[in-house]
């Protein structure tokens, strides 16, 4: 028996938590990682994002979590791509992903905040060797690729 992606094990319909994340990379092309601080993934790189909060827009929810967790402001652009995740107690977690710019002209200091454990600009080969060591959110990067983000 194969169970509905949207459904708990019961049969009913799974909570799902609609949360964002965003691509930033800077001018030499590296990008944006942040380190989770709380479960789930505690200790695992991810990019700077999080839930999407009552009465808010993706948008906003974007530019929120990015200024949280890395104390940096930018602007959301487009959608990349959307993924499902396996939540708790069944919830499934409805991730969109979209491309943000930092905001030129104003002073930003890279800095680690409320989720967040740490924050780092990173290579794709530096990404790819964290990946390879177990380190990243696991299918990030290859979402990241296969959007061509």
């Amino acid at each position: 028996m194969t169970r509905d992606a949207g459904r708990d094990p019961a049969g009913r319909a799974a909570v799902r938590i609609p949360c964002v994340g965003a691509v930033i990379r800077d001018e030499a092309g590296r990008l944006l990682m942040i380190m989770r601080g709380h479960d789930p993934g505690r200790g695992l790189w991810s990019i700077p994002g999080g839930r999407i909060e009552p009465g808010e827009t993706a948008e906003e929810a974007v530019v929120r979590e990015v200024r949280e967790e890395t104390g940096l402001t930018v602007t959301c652009g487009p959608l990349l791509g959307t993924a499902e995740l396996p939540g708790l107690a069944g919830a499934v977690v409805d991730i969109r992903d979209y491309r943000a710019y930092l905001v030129p002209g104003v002073a930003m200091t890279l800095a680690a905040g409320d989720d967040a454990a740490d924050a780092r600009w990173v290579s794709d080969a530096e990404a790819a060797a964290m990946d390879a060591r177990g380190e990243v959110t696991r299918g990030l990067l290859a979402a990241l690729r296969s959007w061509a983000a």
